[in-house]
């Protein structure tokens, strides 16, 4: 297995990079220009975005300020989010058909985030385009696959999510608002939205992005082999605390395993240089109880690698986690011999 190498990826003429290009930038002051407008009216969007702005001296300073204003100002709407799937449904064999009543319901949408600041992921994708566009950064939305532990894809799904992609300093990033904005809970079978900024969607690494994104145009993976999509919905569930550490799933690519009892199964992730081995744990869930147990672990550079073998047959899922947050899971069958 070999590590991970950095590259750079062109697109026509464009190169593509990931958060860590701006370790050495600060983004202290931009944050906290966007707290001192908090609840500001979205109805002057240009007044809004200058006055986010025209302090920063630098352009990814200035997408931060935008990117984190609208996170923590923007509520997930989740009604708006059903209406759009069942259009999406609707028009699944027929996109151009979609795209004509996209069209015509953005502006709707749009209407209904400038009044009540709520929207679904549509809505937050448009307005980060439109107030990074008057800050005269170049911003597109990428229309999609989104995946997680509450989102099963088929090959037969429809595109289910949108985001964004901003070109800084000549290269083009990826991020995604609506999952950096917080999470739908549900609350007595009633779906609330519960606000809460989450950092790692912010110019994430195309590597673990695609991960969980899975664009329709697959050049906008960043990546020069983008899986396929039927590798895409089969990969390991990663979870948004894989973000806020880097961790990258290597190996093994898809998520349900067979093995027979008493055989070593490996698991490889991609870590970051600071990453503490002692804080990474595998984690066993049988279905009555996790039970932490105790791989043979191995690192060479940046890749981890864990030995463990299944010695009881049965069902289980696996979970990394790190500082006793779940990261990515597998589903391992474990089989007589």
């Amino acid at each position: 297995m070999r590590g991970i190498i950095c590259l750079i990826f062109l697109f026509g003429a464009m190169a593509f990079g990931q958060r860590s290009d701006f370790y050495t930038v600060d983004f202290e002051k931009a944050d906290s220009i966007a707290m001192v407008y908090r609840g500001a009216s979205l109805k002057n969007l240009p007044l809004l975005t200058y006055n986010l702005t025209s302090k920063l001296n630098t352009e990814v300073e200035r997408f931060r300020a935008i990117y984190t204003w609208i996170c923590t100002n923007i509520e997930n709407d989740y009604h708006g989010y059903i209406t759009t799937s069942k259009k999406r449904k609707k028009y699944a064999e027929n996109w151009d058909a979609y795209k004509q009543w996209n069209d015509g319901f953005t502006p709707k949408v749009f209407q209904k985030l400038i009044e009540h600041r709520k929207t679904a992921c549509t809505g937050y994708a448009y307005l980060t385009r439109e107030m990074a566009g008057l800050a005269n950064i170049n911003c597109k939305i990428i229309n999609g696959f989104g995946r997680t532990a509450a989102v099963r894809l088929n090959s037969q799904s429809t595109p289910n999510h949108s985001w964004n992609a901003v070109f800084l300093n000549d290269k083009w990033y990826l991020c995604d608002a609506t999952w950096s904005a917080g999470s739908i809970k549900i609350e007595d079978y009633t779906p609330e939205f519960q606000g809460e900024y989450h950092d790692g969607y912010f110019l994430a690494d195309p590597l673990l992005f695609v991960k969980n994104h899975y664009p329709l145009n697959t050049e906008l993976t960043f990546l020069p082999h983008p899986p396929t999509f039927d590798a895409f919905i089969k990969g390991p569930l990663v979870y948004k605390e894989a973000f806020t550490s880097t961790i990258i799933p290597v190996f093994p690519e898809k998520m349900h395993l067979e093995t027979a009892k008493n055989n070593n199964v490996i698991f490889s992730f991609h870590i970051p240089d600071h990453l503490e081995v002692n804080t990474i744990d595998l984690v066993l869930n049988s279905g009555k109880a996790n039970r932490t147990v105790k791989p043979s672990i191995e690192k060479d550079k940046n890749i981890l690698t864990m030995r463990y073998t299944f010695d009881r047959t049965g069902r289980y899922d696996v979970h990394l986690k790190v500082d006793n947050k779940i990261v990515a899971t597998y589903v391992v069958r474990v089989k007589r011999n």
